[in-house]
């Protein structure tokens, strides 16, 4: 018997680099649509503020397991997020730096392609490329040009959400106990 049978079934139209493609399709749309979901995210912002006392009766750490599921379901699908927990998707037209195979999170390196795509995995758009298109779409995008500390491991696989939220709240606090 041939180690390797022939087989009726035929995978239709389908590469590797057809699937690649197929996985950037919904990120290149968030892009394409920067400014809509930059309105979307200040908005759920501000109701995560208004939650702040209910997240704090719970418990941030409590609310971190229910939202962090939603936050990656979400995040995962628009944006292809890799909840590392620190999301800057505001400052980089919506562009997630972390699919960058580099992981560079202050701008492309050398290797960009003349047809913009990246050195390393040559079917896939930069994402530098794709987030100074969608910065230059949304009301804040020079916020791209703002550097970006490297990322912390540590906060790896926790909501950004809850972490802004409560970063947001106390410095409310702190402008209402000096004012």
């Amino acid at each position: 018997m041939a180690a390797h049978s022939k087989s009726a079934y035929q995978p239709a139209d389908v590469s590797p680099q057809r699937r690649a493609r197929s996985r950037y399709t919904l990120r290149l749309w968030a892009v394409r649509h920067a400014r809509f979901l930059e309105r979307v995210y200040t908005r759920l912002a501000d109701v995560f503020l208004k939650l702040h006392p209910l997240w704090q009766a719970v418990g941030y750490r409590r609310a971190e397991r229910p939202v962090k599921a939603v936050e990656k379901v979400v995040k995962g699908f628009l944006f292809d997020c890799r909840m590392c927990g620190q999301c800057i998707l505001s400052s980089t037209g919506m562009s997630c730096p972390m699919n960058c195979p580099k992981q560079l999170r202050n701008g492309p390196c050398g290797g960009v392609r003349a047809d913009g795509n990246c050195e390393v995995e040559p079917d896939m758009p930069c994402v530098w490329v794709q987030a100074w298109q969608g910065s230059r779409q949304m009301a804040g995008g020079d916020a791209i040009q703002a550097v970006q500390k490297p990322v912390d491991q540590s906060l790896r696989e926790t909501s950004a959400w809850l972490r802004v939220t409560a970063q947001a709240a106390a410095e409310r606090a702190a402008t209402t106990d000096q004012g």
